[in-house]
């Protein structure tokens, strides 16, 4: 895709042409707002996608922070999963996790003051269950589109890259708001 791109347009002095920036922040303002429907349409699935499961009363963010758990059977910190998940408020992953915990979904335990997290049998079932509701209603579905119209990988990819810009870019806003 690399040789896809196509050069910035400059004036003469090398500065960015000022018709290509205004273009290019109106695409990225086209591309935000597609950016946020996808999120709340992602986070209202699984939520549903959760209560077919069997995880009725559980938001989008404590699912997920199940499925995070879950993931490689291994027990994790609350910081491993905010790293996990990009989440800047560990009160909410951890609030998250107590809920699942009083659900019976993930149990604790401490090592001195560190607290790991893993999946009881309960939520191992459920995020099966999950998984089976995500496959018959949302994998399947993306069978439809040929995998060149929809290489996943290649999404998941420009996405991590996408983030690292937008974490960059709010390190950059952060400390010029220091100075």
């Amino acid at each position: 895709m690399a040789g896809n791109r196509k050069p910035a347009a400059t004036a003469r002095h090398g500065k960015p042409d000022q018709a290509a920036t205004q273009a290019r922040a109106a695409a990225l303002t086209q591309f935000e707002l597609a950016l946020v429907v996808a999120s709340n349409a992602f986070a209202q699935w699984v939520s549903r996608c959760g209560a077919a499961a069997g995880g009725a009363g559980f938001s989008s963010l404590d699912l997920l922070v199940l499925s995070i758990v879950h993931r490689r059977l291994r027990n994790k910190r609350v910081a491993d999963i905010c790293f996990a998940m990009k989440v800047e408020d560990t009160h909410t992953v951890a609030y998250s996790l107590k809920k699942l915990g009083n659900a019976g979904l993930v149990s604790s335990q401490r090592n001195g003051k560190e607290t790991r997290f893993s999946t009881t049998d309960a939520g191992k079932r459920l995020c099966d269950d999950y998984y089976a509701v995500r496959g018959k209603f949302l994998v399947e579905s993306l069978a439809v589109l040929a995998e060149d119209e929809l290489d996943l990988e290649a999404v998941a990819a420009r996405l991590r890259v996408l983030s690292g810009l937008y974490e960059q870019a709010a390190r950059n806003a952060a400390t010029a708001l220091e100075g």
